[in-house]
């Protein structure tokens, strides 16, 4: 992002060569311009990124890239419209990844919190990657798709230290007799078909029975003539798919999976997207997750393998396995609040005034119309109907604790 901190420079001497008249405050303006444009070179685009702007996409910068926040559509229009009918996220962004060999699960079992070898051939989980003090480094859904491969994705704005942190003890495994290796798979793109209308949309470009595949299931099949990975998830509480493509037929995937919705299915942005996850209680890594909070007090021991919490085997086990025994002193939760929406970083305070935590994701819900937050408060304040207050531009409000998920999900699972 240094071309965009170059922006910001150069808006700063702009501003001051205003004050020396209007040719140099004319040449200040080209440079700003130039520089914007230069940032706007550096981001990485997907391969959908002409199909994006053609749609009206509104850009904007991502985690290194350039991505769609909105369509024509308001965020509350494509919130509700992917609950009640479908939407089509770009989220080549993300990064996925293999790993093979005859230790590639015990190699990654070394670094992430999940019982891999529990998991049946074709499922997966969400995990935690963690550092040596219980912390995460990243969450991730892995799946087991046989005994020698597992494939798994990382969140973009993990990428470079996920794959360094990864890389750097697969080098080391490998050094002492570990067989495993790796593949980046940079050459796909990574959709995510979201909504009731999923299935019966994607079931018309595929000859595989979708109503076999449940939520977490993973398949390597044909779709609209690609070669596929296909795994029953996503991020919005919504049944759907994340589909692994080759980045050639992204494209006409995108548009077969739009045309066979008639217009119900539509493309959504980053906006809608995080208030879905936000309404499902999902975590945002960088806000509700970070290196120094452990899955214990994110509420995330249930992916926690039971042989894992047996055994321990991962980073920074002693300490997770203690807070399981003890419990944490932080545990996240779900609010409600009055007032306007709090926002990450929104102070949350008892009635008499003390510190007692903090709101992490926090928005107003186009679902239920109400403000909607994720936060961390000390243990003890986390049960449904404590009351408290959060601070908002330096005003506090009524607040509560609630259950999660806000808004019901909806994963299609086996009877």
């Amino acid at each position: 992002m240094r071309g965009l901190l170059a922006c910001a420079t150069l808006a700063r001497r702009a501003a001051a060569a205003s004050s020396t008249g209007a040719a140099s405050t004319t040449a200040a303006r080209r440079h700003l311009a130039g520089a914007a444009e230069a940032a706007e070179a550096e981001l990485k685009k997907t391969a959908l990124y002409d199909f994006h702007v053609a749609h009206g996409g509104k850009m904007v910068p991502f985690a290194g890239w350039s991505m769609p926040i909105q369509y024509k559509d308001t965020i509350m229009d494509s919130t509700l419209n992917c609950r009640a009918n479908g939407s089509l996220f770009d989220v080549s962004h993300m990064c996925g990844l293999s790993l093979q060999g005859r230790q590639a699960i015990p190699f990654l079992e070394s670094l992430v919190v999940a019982d891999v070898a529990a998991l049946k051939d074709g499922t997966g989980s969400l995990t935690v990657f963690t550092n040596d003090k219980g912390g995460a480094i990243d969450d991730s859904v892995v799946t087991k798709v046989n005994d020698h491969h597992v494939y798994l994705v990382v969140n973009a704005g993990c990428r470079d230290k996920d794959l360094a942190h990864i890389g750097a003890h697969m080098e080391a495994f490998q050094k002492k007799g570990g067989d495993v290796k790796w593949h980046v798979h940079d050459e796909r793109s990574l959709l995510a078909l979201q909504g009731p209308l999923a299935a019966p949309t994607l079931q018309v470009l595929t000859k595989e029975d979708l109503s076999k595949m449940y939520f977490s299931d993973f398949k390597m099949i044909d779709i609209n003539g690609s070669a596929c990975f296909l795994t029953r998830t996503g991020y919005t509480g919504e049944d759907g798919f994340e589909i692994s493509v080759p980045s050639e037929n992204a494209v006409d995937l995108a548009k077969a999976l739009l045309e066979k919705s008639e217009g119900k299915v539509r493309l959504t942005g980053l906006g809608a997207r995080d208030s879905l996850r936000l309404e499902a209680g999902l975590c945002l890594y960088g806000n509700d997750m970070e290196q120094h909070i452990t899955p214990v007090e994110a509420g995330l021991s249930w992916a926690i393998g039971k042989r894992r919490k047996a055994e321990g085997g991962f980073l920074g086990a002693e300490v997770i396995l203690k807070q399981l025994k003890e419990g944490p002193k932080i545990r996240r939760v779900g609010i409600f609040s009055q007032g306007p929406p709090p926002r990450s970083h929104s102070e949350i305070v008892s009635g008499t005034g003390e510190n007692i935590g903090e709101v992490t994701s926090g928005g107003f819900s186009p679902c239920l119309k109400k403000n909607i937050a994720m936060g961390y408060v000390k243990n003890g304040l986390h049960k449904a109907g404590t009351e408290f207050k959060v601070v908002v531009r330096g005003k506090q409000y009524d607040a509560v604790v609630t259950k999660m998920p806000f808004v019901p999900t909806k994963y299609y699972k086996a009877p």
